[in-house]
């Protein structure tokens, strides 16, 4: 199969097989998304696979495209989740022998899950490049087949079938908003997408911190690192095949910042309750961001995952609180004298606010000898109820500091 081969037909034929495996996803209607966004907004989850990605689509091509020989000296890829299970999901149904490459530094339930899944993991190198290096070097030394992650024909062909399914439900979309990490997903689905209408535009997303294939299109060597929410599409270099078709069909790439993706994630919980990983809410977060370019349209956003680790959710939705002011910690100063904080605690009860937290510390403050500081940290309704409760505290004698304020001003 030559790069010219990954066509429509290449799609729908291999559509069959995936089909069969029980890999077809639902496209839904979000009223209230909609509204946000003042758009017409589908959702095409992917979060819901057997291993809450996109991946096992191409996995499961490139698996099936084996010859025996190779079936039976297994595979290898090297990947920091979402691939490394929709291999491994496959490989153990069709009997092929499979290692996992990970970083060193990969989180302890994303190796054991993957494990469980029947796969060998090996924990090498500080990075994916790092990874991929060891990958390569098993490839020559046991003659094992690479099962990349995006650049492979047989992997595009796969991921494309999103782009059948998506449109089959809801074939008059004006746009379809795809997260970009290597390129095998927009790949799949530009490819399936613009064959099918032409007039479509396709729309890629990246993190701001790894924006590698809008700096690959545009003729700029790529400047990404550090830590992000979107680990899924955390890819420092453009797939050599998939930058050809993205530069080909996709209309344009908007990056997403870490604040409005983790801003989409709470909306995906808190509107849809839905659980998305950061890679799967960037699409939501670009749209948000640039409701003039999509405001009227119908628009078909690519829900590509839903792995998020349960302590950075909880750390996503708690900081969306405080951002909302449903979640806000006061400083006030009191006289050290008894009684003070319980008429403290009661005005703000009165006020309606629930106290989590009271940090009452005479020693470590500048405060005068007779005085303290007390850190209230407090759910309540939003962030004019924030105001009210501080303005009640004033008028009681106890002026406040938000130590949260950062967060109230977005």
């Amino acid at each position: 199969m030559n790069k010219k081969s990954v066509e429509i037909k290449n799609i729908r034929q291999k559509y069959k097989a995936i089909k069969a495996a029980g890999l077809t996803t639902p496209t839904i209607y979000s009223p209230e998304i909609s509204n946000l966004c003042a758009a017409e907004i589908y959702l095409k989850l992917e979060n819901l696979q057997p291993t809450g990605s996109f991946k096992v689509r191409g996995a499961l091509l490139k698996l099936l495209n084996l010859d025996a020989e190779s079936r039976a000296r297994g595979v290898v890829a090297m990947s920091a989740g979402n691939h490394a299970q929709g291999v491994a999901y496959h490989a153990q149904k069709l009997g092929i022998p499979v290692t996992i490459i990970m970083p060193s530094n990969t989180p302890f339930t994303k190796v054991s899950r993957t494990e469980r899944l029947g796969a060998k993991v090996i924990l090498a190198g500080a990075n994916l490049n790092d990874s991929q290096s060891e990958a390569d070097r098993l490839t020559k030394a046991e003659g094992l087949t690479l099962i990349h992650p995006y650049d492979d024909l047989d992997v595009i062909t796969g991921q494309g079938s999103v782009a059948l399914e998506l449109l089959d439900s809801q074939p008059d979309l004006d746009a379809i908003v795809v997260p970009i990490g290597g390129g095998g997903l927009i790949s799949g689905i530009s490819i399936a997408a613009k064959a099918i209408n032409t007039n479509i535009e396709i729309f890629g997303v990246e993190a701001e911190q790894y924006a590698s294939m809008k700096a690959t299109i545009a003729g700029l060597e790529a400047d990404c690192g550090g830590q992000t929410v979107a680990e899924g599409i955390a890819v420092k270099s453009a797939g050599l095949i998939t930058r050809e078709y993205v530069q080909e069909h996709v209309a344009d790439i908007i990056t997403a910042s870490e604040h409005e993706i983790e801003g989409a994630m709470q909306i995906y919980l808190r509107e849809q309750r839905l659980v998305v990983e950061g890679a799967g809410a960037a699409p939501l977060a670009v749209v948000l961001k640039n409701r003039a370019i999509f405001a009227g349209k119908k628009i078909g956003l690519i829900v590509s995952g839903g792995n998020v680790d349960s302590r950075l959710l909880s750390s996503v939705l708690l900081r969306g609180l405080v951002r909302e002011g449903k979640l806000v910690r006061l400083r006030i100063e009191i006289d050290d004298q008894p009684g003070q904080l319980s008429n403290l605690t009661e005005v703000i009860g009165v006020c309606g606010g629930n106290i989590v937290e009271v940090n009452h510390q005479r020693l470590f403050f500048d405060v005068p000898l007779k005085s303290t500081e007390v850190d209230v940290t407090m759910e309540t309704r939003d962030q004019n109820h924030v105001k009210e409760i501080q303005s009640a505290l004033e008028k009681a004698g106890y002026p406040s500091l938000l130590l949260s304020e950062s967060g109230l001003s977005t």
